[in-house]
């Protein structure tokens, strides 16, 4: 056993120590440089999908919004409430200003992950869609790298299905414990059966889920942020002055000075908002859209409302507040950020922020699980197959949740997602010209006044593009002046 553990603590520290986060920054700038600023250019575009409806006709379709909201479900989480206070513990306020530099240029790789979803996406028999960069993988690479697809697939399963869905139990259990004095395992089996109920139910289901509870926790948390900042108005120029001279190293808040803003920056923000990871592009694959760059401007807009929405509330929660000290590492983590709200607005709001972590946490789960009921696909569709995963993901959730201690068995999560997410980088690096052709093509449409640009796949005959999947769309009429 501690053999195995080593193992893997080397391949975390060969892929999270010191690859993966330079690689993911030199990638996204150099698409965001290769795409002439996709993400600005279509900024406001990102803005429709909240108010759009489903584009197919088709009642039970997964729309752009749906999709939309799973993803962000799934990325919203302790990262934004958690990782933020461990970004300012340890990197000062400066920390905040590269987790939004890291946003932006991670929403331009986000586009291209999750636009190449939807380009290789397959049609399920019940109508639905899936994909994602193992199917990416096997229809752009071709059927020799199905290899690379597998260990992409194994690798998602163990971390986030397995891994993650185990912490995420420990923390709806302790929060519940500890704020509402709930056994853990009245919370585990709570939790077990109604995360049970959704994700037997499938996509559709999920999606449904989804499309309720995330934006009750996204709204909530940023009504009780907008209060803190309203209070607080006087102050905000202040921090917001205090972030940059920070960033740059002009005032030293911690040691390390701009190295260690940089550094905490830079990897809370790519651990909160999943850009290049090859996670959200499972989800992005099963909305029913127009066009695959549609879906991907969707997605990254998604990285926006994580990274320079949420996680800035949080920011602010925390900076406007009294009882964060620069340089003092007494405090940090949810405590830090609960700490700060109750000096802001009460004792009421920790047991506001344990519903809210509740909330995340739930949602999380059944991102979790849907990245790996999809990849599990791409190794066997057998129905037995699919239960079975449904089952273990019920029983990790509720081992996470009755044992504290249980989840330090799970070592393996992050170094495995280290894997699946240089695995994903590879194929975007490899695949990125055939995003640039597609993103032609959606240019070329709007510039000839058309307003929602729709994929004919037989502008693309070299592509192994289920052509069932694009069939039947209707070009919409010139765009409005």
């Amino acid at each position: 056993m501690t053999f195995i553990e080593n193992l893997f603590g080397v391949i975390g520290d060969l892929t999270w120590g010191w690859s993966l986060i330079p690689i993911l920054v030199v990638l996204g700038i150099f698409i965001t440089a290769l795409t002439g600023f996709v993400q600005l250019q279509f900024f406001r575009r990102m803005f429709r999908v909240l108010s759009s409806k489903n584009q197919s006709g088709d009642p039970n379709a997964i729309s752009a919004r749906a999709a939309l909201l799973v993803s962000v479900g799934g990325r919203v989480g302790g990262g934004n409430i958690a990782g933020v206070a461990v970004a300012i513990t340890l990197g000062g306020p400066g920390a905040v200003f590269w987790m939004w530099a890291i946003a932006l240029v991670g929403m331009a790789t986000s586009l291209v992950e999750c636009s190449l979803a939807q380009l290789y996406k397959r049609r399920e028999p019940d109508g639905t869609f899936r994909g994602g960069p193992a199917r990416s993988i096997i229809h752009g690479l071709g059927a020799e790298y199905k290899w690379l697809a597998v260990l992409y697939a194994i690798c998602l399963i163990a971390a986030f299905a397995i891994g993650f869905n185990a912490f995420q139990g420990n923390t709806v259990a302790g929060a519940a414990q500890e704020s509402l004095g709930i056994d853990r395992v009245w919370s585990g089996l709570l939790l077990t059966v109604i995360a049970g109920f959704i994700v037997f139910g499938g996509i559709r289901r999920i999606a449904k889920a989804a499309d309720i509870v995330v934006p009750v926790m996204a709204v909530a948390y940023l009504l009780m942020a907008i209060i803190v900042i309203l209070i607080n108005i006087t102050e905000l120029p202040g921090v917001l002055y205090s972030i940059v001279m920070n960033a740059f190293g002009l005032e030293q808040a911690v040691g390390g000075g701009m190295g260690a803003a940089l550094a905490q920056g830079l990897r809370r923000g790519l651990f909160s908002n999943e850009a290049g990871l090859g996670s959200a592009p499972n989800v992005a694959a099963t909305a029913d859209v127009r066009h695959p760059i549609s879906q991907g401007i969707t997605q990254s807009f998604s990285v926006f409302i994580d990274t320079i929405v949420i996680c800035s509330c949080t920011a602010f929660v925390i900076l406007l507040g009294d009882v964060y000290t620069p340089g003092a590492e007494a405090i940090d983590g949810v405590v830090l950020t609960q700490q700060s709200l109750v000096s802001h607005l009460g004792e009421w709001t920790q047991y506001f922020l344990t519903f809210i972590l509740l909330l995340f946490a739930f949602s999380s789960i059944i991102y979790n699980y849907y990245l790996g009921e999809n990849a599990l696909t791409v190794i066997s569709e057998h129905p037995l197959a699919i239960n079975a995963l449904r089952a273990i993901v019920m029983g990790i959730v509720f081992l996470g949740a009755v044992a504290p201690g249980a989840t330090a068995v799970f070592f393996f999560s992050d170094p495995m997602m280290g894997i699946l997410a240089l695995v994903n980088l590879i194929a975007i690096m490899m695949l990125l010209p055939t995003c640039l052709r597609i993103l032609k093509d959606f240019r070329e449409q709007l510039r000839a006044g058309v307003e929602r640009p729709v994929l004919d796949p037989e502008k693309f005959p070299d592509l192994d593009i289920d052509r069932t999947a694009w069939t039947g769309r209707v070009s919409d009429e010139p765009a409005r002046a």
